[in-house]
């Protein structure tokens, strides 16, 4: 079986009822495939009205009653508001792996009326109601995912022709009270988190969700080693001089042990001043090579800037007091003192491998939104890299 590359879209009203998590941890826990990348789009009049037309086929496995409710849907809730001119966010999400495009849509599932048991994400999400005269009441289909290899290909490229002018960061997609100016923070869902397919980042996704805060960015990211020291920089200094304190009494503890003498404080004292600074830049690099695969020592001048080896999701969430919401949803550094219920403690297991980290300031959130480049549309260089130039 060859690789393909299949595609789920989660629809305006999934995001806005805060669904995206269970989908995404259904999808990649189910599928077993690679999730390749992640973008937000805020769809046009003219990508709207071109997807719309693509979605009725004769060459698809869904009737054609079902694919003109898609259609129809489509038109009416994916381009901008009528009223306001606001636009919509919706989320695409990219998996590669082979015989993709069918595992994709087996976990998508059908949509037919009185379908219940949660066994696929529209008998979860979705819902079709019918009057007793065949009319449809109502019809939201939750996620949106190509029947066929061919299919998927056609409108993964429709897609990328417009995720440029469509994706990325979006603005002006939410509504807030007069006179409270919303913040934007980053979150990143760490690489532990993905070694094997499971639902750990769409259940951490769930978890930010009680923030109320909304989702209007995201990418799966592999951070450079010239990223990662960048965006921990920081973080060294604090690690030079506050740990040298546990590493004088560390190393107390072995010299005492070993040459069976004690030792003076103001002795003690220098071997914090000289381990302690070796003791941080160690911990430095374990963080690097933690986030990127690959510790700055092990790491040649000219491969810097290169992709990691390990994979995260980059999240920007947009709302009022968003720093602090998703700090106290996420839980202290340290998982053994984070409060029952918070990410750190559910999903953390140490200081370094905690899950998740959250900007600590919007001075922060935008130092780190620069760093991460959530805007730069990897969506796009997936499609070329599979298809070809478009």
């Amino acid at each position: 079986m060859s690789e393909q590359l299949s595609y789920v879209i989660i629809t305006p009203y999934s995001l806005l009822k805060s669904r995206t998590g269970g989908i995404i941890s259904r999808l990649i826990a189910r599928t077993g495939l690679d999730l390749v990348a992640a973008r937000m789009f805020s769809p046009s009049a003219a990508l709207t009205r071109e997807y719309a037309n693509a979605i009725t086929s004769d060459q698809t496995p869904e009737n054609r009653r079902i694919q003109e409710l898609i259609r129809d849907y489509i038109l009416e809730r994916f381009g901008p508001d009528a009223r306001t001119g606001r636009g919509r966010r919706v989320m695409m999400l990219v998996f590669r792996g082979d015989d993709a495009v069918r595992k994709t849509f087996s976990v998508v599932g059908h949509i037919s009326p009185g379908r219940s048991g949660g066994e696929t994400i529209r008998d979860t999400y979705g819902d079709v109601i019918m009057e007793d005269n065949g009319s449809v009441r109502y019809f939201e289909p939750a996620a949106l995912a190509a029947p066929t290899p061919t299919e998927a290909e056609s409108r993964l490229k429709l897609w990328a022709r417009y995720s440029d002018s469509d994706g990325g960061v979006l603005e002006n997609v939410n509504a807030f009270p007069e006179g409270q100016t919303p913040q934007r923070t980053l979150v990143l869902i760490k690489p532990e988190n993905f070694r094997f397919a499971s639902g750990r980042p769409g259940r951490m996704i769930d978890h930010f969700s009680k923030t109320g805060l909304y989702i209007v960015g995201i990418k799966l990211h592999q951070m450079s080693v010239e990223q990662a020291c960048e965006f921990y920089g920081p973080v060294r200094e604090v690690l030079r001089t506050k740990l040298k304190d546990m590493v004088a009494a560390k190393a107390k503890d072995a010299v005492e042990k070993d040459f069976g003498f004690a030792l003076a404080p103001e002795v003690v004292a220098k071997l914090g001043d000289v381990l302690g600074p070796a003791f941080g830049d160690n911990q430095f690099e374990n963080i690097v090579r933690f986030m990127s695969g690959r510790a700055p020592s092990e790491c040649p001048e000219a491969e810097r800037a290169r992709p990691g080896s390990e994979k995260c999701f980059a999240i920007i969430y947009e709302g009022i007091e968003a720093v602090r919401k998703i700090r106290d949803v996420l839980g202290p550094t340290d998982p053994s003192k984070a409060p029952p219920g918070s990410i750190r403690r559910e999903f953390g297991s140490s200081v370094m491998v905690n899950a998740a980290h959250a900007s600590d300031s919007p001075e922060n959130a935008k130092r780190e939104m620069d760093i991460i480049k959530v805007t730069d549309n990897d969506f796009k260089r997936v499609i070329e890299s599979f298809y070809g130039k478009l």
